[in-house]
């Protein structure tokens, strides 16, 4: 960050809010004097690109670069060691926080401004919300979420890339780790993932599809046997080049995906046409090196998915698959996660390296305006069983190629979900795959005996609720009100929450609040486990309805280049007339980020360049008598295919 004199250095904890209006404030800057440096102040001044920003930059400081101040987060000071990229955003290292120290005071001139970010910004003079007035008090007396810092910190609308990774950490959900790109899944997460992996093996498996398990490293000859899929992951593959102090004879790569590993073997087992269809599928975690700014769930260098590998004795048998599995990935995002998603076929220049064509479901974030690959599903052709040798005899003893397919989702999944359906609050789970449907929180009031008697009410709720099949929690903490317990589980956002007080005792109900909504609804005791089933069920399918308007409301249709960029900068997808030519989409990239402000990517650094996002199967209107939506493209249109900026 820099003002028009100074650049600030600003090094912080990763759960701290830094945002920029804040740190004006805390730093005495004026308004608006404060912006994000731009990448050849960086390289000038630091010797760094974006990403890759840390206290280690100040090595690189120069005698003629401008003046650099130091901002640290007083909360580091709490650690015993810390975490920084040295230069470079691919890596990470550990510095204890002595180590730290010592590095600064090598620096004679240098004198670090702490700050502590978690005391209240400085008010304006004449400013409202000091705390001194009677409105502050009543504030601070009514905000659990206030006085525990309990809920996210930042807005979803204008902090979106901070509320994200706030949402996510406060809610349980990620830990950071210490290698760059690299997340913990804790329960909350990965309980949600349980849920899609049950339910698409349960799946796949009444299609045929069976379970295995490769493993995870794969020679370089094999890797490279197949130019295009190497070329396709060149840049992401990790390399494991020694075993202890010896170096290995030929590096062995960690699998970025297991074509190359598996179908050595499926040479060896084809051998006839009884061998086929082989259809099979693993559960198992993958290596991508991302050099882009990594965001878990969404972009990162280890991740969790299943990735199916099936071989046909022909294309007919091998499209059909492909469409089917597609169908069940728009249900894992449709019927488990509330995500409307637009199937369709990728270009050529989007489509899996080295596969015949790739078919996709793609979601969108309202927020940012963003595209984002959900699903794929490929048809591999003979290409791989072309150079693995992967063939059969047929009934007329004639030797034949397979066709095969593979097909793969993510925990991309789940962070999808958390950007399309999260608010201010928190997290705001489906019901099918919430870790906990329903909380039951009791107001405690009165006497002892009165407290007991609530506790047992509220132990006949749960017990009714557990038998009908519902995920319920009762919390009887004593030591949190009730207020802290509301803000604790809409954060993660459990879909119905049961409040019991002394007044539902007397009237035999309880109070049911929705979580997508916050509406209210008193229940008979004799209906609860009824109504609970029902109103999860309608959560479900609103939240599908209110996800499917919102995106339909934001996909806009183009014929020329003026209105396609409206739509476009609006923060929109577009279906526009385009000619499917590789040389016209490159051109649409480089002509859509003419003009695009980097800042305007947010902290995730995501591209101004306009991609197509697929060819959706659904073609409601003709393209004859239109022209190629690319400006100077001579060739005429063939399909109206998505285009948009994405992660």
């Amino acid at each position: 960050m820099f003002s028009p004199s100074e650049v600030y250095l600003v090094s912080a904890l990763h759960d701290t809010d830094t945002n920029m209006k804040g740190l004006e404030k805390r730093l005495g800057a004026k308004s608006g004097n404060l912006r994000f440096a731009d990448e050849a102040l960086l390289t000038a001044t630091l010797g760094v690109a974006r990403g890759a920003v840390s206290p280690l930059a100040l090595l690189n400081v120069g005698a003629d670069a401008p003046s650099v101040i130091l901002v640290l987060d007083e909360a580091m000071k709490e650690h015993a060691a810390l975490c920084f990229h040295p230069m470079d955003s691919a890596a990470t290292v550990s510095l204890a926080l002595a180590d730290f120290t010592k590095f600064l005071n090598s620096f004679e001139s240098l004198v670090p401004k702490w700050i502590d970010f978690k005391k209240p910004l400085p008010e304006a003079k004449g400013g409202k919300g000091g705390g001194g007035g009677k409105k502050g008090k009543q504030q601070r007396k009514g905000s659990d979420q206030k006085v525990t810092k309990l809920g996210v910190s930042a807005t979803k609308v204008g902090q979106f890339d901070k509320w994200y990774t706030d949402t996510i950490t406060k809610a349980e959900m990620i830990e950071y780790y210490d290698v760059s790109g690299c997340y913990i899944l804790r329960p909350w997460s990965y309980t949600i993932w349980d849920f899609i992996k049950d339910w698409f093996d349960a799946e796949i498996k009444k299609l045929g599809v069976q379970n295995c398990y490769f493993p995870i490293f794969v020679t370089q000859k094999a890797l490279c046997a197949e130019e295009d899929h190497i070329e396709g992951f060149a840049a992401e593959v990790a390399w494991v080049t020694k075993s202890g102090q010896s170096e290995l004879a030929e590096p062995i790569a960690v699998r970025p995906t297991s074509e190359t590993i598996m179908y050595p073997a499926y040479a060896k087992w084809i051998r006839s046409h009884r061998d086929l269809p082989m259809r099979l599928n693993q559960w198992n975690n993958v290596v991508r090196w991302e050099f882009k700014h990594p965001v878990p769930f969404l972009r990162s260098r280890e991740f969790l998915w299943q990735e199916g590998h099936t071989a046909f004795a022909t294309k007919a048998e091998a499209d059909k698959e492909v469409k089917q599995i597609l169908d069940l990935y728009k249900g894992i995002y449709e019927t488990l996660l509330c995500v409307p998603v637009i199937q369709g076929v990728k270009s050529e220049e989007e489509k899996f390296a080295g596969g015949l064509y790739t078919t996709t479901i793609e979601a969108f974030i309202p927020t940012n305006g963003r595209g984002i690959q959900a699903a794929t599903s490929h048809c591999l052709g003979t290409n791989f069983s072309d150079i693995f040798g992967i063939e059969f005899e047929d009934v007329d003893k004639q030797q034949k190629k397979v066709w095969q397919n593979s097909w793969g989702c993510t925990t991309r999944s789940i962070g999808v979900a958390v950007m399309v359906h999260g608010d201010d609050k928190g997290l705001v789970l489906p019901p099918r795959v919430a870790p906990l449907q329903v909380v039951i929180v009791p107001i405690y009031k009165g006497t002892p005996e009165e407290k007991a008697a609530l506790d047992t009410q509220c132990e006949l709720v749960q017990q009714a609720l557990i038998g009908v099949g519902i995920r319920s929690k009762f919390d009887n903490r004593q030591d949190r009100r009730p207020g802290w317990k509301y803000n604790h589980w809409e954060l993660k956002g459990v879909p119905v929450r049961i409040e019991v007080g002394a007044k539902d005792l007397e009237t035999k109900t309880a109070m049911f609040v929705r979580r997508d909504t916050g509406a209210k609804e008193t229940v008979p005791r004799g209906n609860i486990a009824g109504r609970t089933t029902a109103l999860l069920a309608t959560i479900q399918t609103e939240m599908l309805q209110r996800a499917t308007e919102i995106r339909d409301a934001r996909v806009t249709w183009a014929e020329d280049w003026k209105a396609f960029m409206g739509g476009i900068n609006a923060q929109n997808m577009v279906r526009a007339p385009w000619c499917e030519d590789k040389a016209c989409e490159e051109n649409v990239k480089v002509k859509s980020a003419e003009g695009f402000n980097p800042e305007d990517g947010g902290e995730n650094q995501l591209s101004g360049k306009v991609k197509s996002l697929c060819i959706p199967f659904d073609q409601p209107r003709s393209t004859e008598g239109m022209k190629c939506v690319c400006p100077g493209c001579p060739n005429q249109p063939r399909r109206w295919t998505l285009f948009g900026r994405s992660y």
